[in-house]
């Protein structure tokens, strides 16, 4: 009998486990390849399809669920989960999206309002997407956008930037076939793109 009790509560327990979806990259997107002037700045195309309505699926208030890495870039494993909010708007006569994050969750802030706000503007011209992030507790704006475009309904965008003294490069992706229930990603490379840390997920829903 308690062999039998032992293999039940076994059971029970691996199929919580399996139904516990774990919030991660699709490894099946494949990260463009990044190319660099003679100066080494990022040499950024904008896909054929690239267009100002791309964001449009963000448009509404939205709910979050985050995954974030506890430690960026020190081979960290663990991770913290938490729910925030969102509200998404075009604005500049439709040419630019801006949106506003809030949650009280943020790890190291918990309990605390803490609100980030993102302007995503397109340029006609290039027919590239520039993503400008500031947030409450910092009060300034990153120094420079992430830029990037759609193609099949996923978006990449980088932007040089450091992080604790290294030089980096940080990456956006925002998986929206599935615009029902997007996913956004961060992931920040060391080596010029060569490897990719992945340090931010989330899944988005509608409020």
């Amino acid at each position: 009998m308690k062999c039998l009790i032992t293999i039940l509560f076994l059971a029970i327990c691996n199929v919580g486990q399996a139904q516990k979806t774990v919030l991660t990259t699709d490894n099946t997107l494949a990260i463009p390849k990044l190319n660099f002037d003679p100066n080494g700045e990022l040499k950024i195309t904008a896909s054929p399809t690239s267009s100002q309505s791309d964001f449009d699926f963000l448009v509404g208030k939205l709910k979050m669920h985050n995954r974030r890495l506890n430690k960026r870039l020190e081979s960290c494993k663990e991770w913290t989960e938490f729910e925030s909010s969102d509200e998404n708007l075009k604005i500049l006569s439709g040419t630019a999206d801006m949106d506003t994050y809030s949650t009280t969750e943020m790890p190291g802030q918990e309990g605390r309002p803490f609100e980030g706000l993102t302007l995503r503007l397109f340029n006609p011209k290039t027919r590239l997407w520039s993503l400008y992030w500031v947030a409450s507790n910092v009060g300034v704006m990153d120094p420079a956008p992430v830029v990037g475009s759609f193609e099949n309904n996923v978006g990449h965008f980088f932007a040089k930037d450091t992080f604790k003294g290294k030089n980096i490069i940080v990456m956006y992706r925002w998986d929206a076939r599935d615009k029902d229930h997007p996913i956004w990603g961060q992931a920040f490379s060391p080596d010029g793109g060569k490897t990719w840390e992945w340090n931010w997920f989330a899944s988005v829903r509608r409020d």
